[in-house]
């Protein structure tokens, strides 16, 4: 595995080889923001005060990945992405106060489809996920979706014409040939 600790351009280039097939990057637009909500909820208990601070086992894991975000020397997509994930996260801590069944349910059940979603992708591209090969791909895919949103508005032009120089324009794979890879 490589390190954690690239660029996130070399991240991102990365994570694009596995992500060329315009179906597999629509589903990924609702597949990690499922995921990653899903696990914001299930690290949204127990509560506990640290320091004065109320604080979740959720809060603590984000301000490591945002941490990691925004040192990937990349600030315009690390902030983004920073904000993204947080969005979930705040919205992830407030369906935590019902009984434990409707806590796990909201978080599994959020967390298995956006699963679901990403391997119907991955169906579509022909390749396993990109985390089979580096489990930093778990971070990258918020980074990847956020940059593809914020390139569908017109920004990151640079980053995106990176992408594409290393990984190849996107495209519909066709489903009766085998992907080559």
């Amino acid at each position: 595995m490589a390190t954690p600790f690239r660029t996130a351009q070399a991240l991102i280039n990365q994570y694009a080889e596995y992500h060329r097939d315009r179906r597999n990057i629509a589903t990924h637009f609702v597949g990690v923001p499922m995921i990653v909500f899903g696990v914001a909820v299930l690290l949204a208990r127990p509560e506990f005060v640290l320091a004065g601070w109320l604080l979740t086992p959720g809060w603590i894991v984000f301000a490591a990945v945002a941490a990691w975000y925004l040192s990937r020397g990349a600030l315009g997509i690390g902030i983004a992405t920073t904000l993204g994930v947080g969005a979930l996260m705040l919205l992830a801590h407030r369906v935590n106060d019902g009984p434990v069944w409707q806590w796990l349910a909201w978080g599994l059940g959020f967390f298995t489809l956006g699963w679901i979603i990403q391997f119907v992708g991955h169906y579509y591209e022909g390749r396993k996920p990109a985390f089979s090969d580096d489990l930093v791909g778990l971070l990258v895919g918020p980074m990847f979706v956020t940059l593809e949103l914020l390139a569908a508005l017109g920004l990151f032009k640079a980053t995106i014409a990176a992408v594409e120089r290393h990984a190849g324009p996107t495209h519909l794979r066709d489903l009766a040939h085998p992907a080559t890879h």
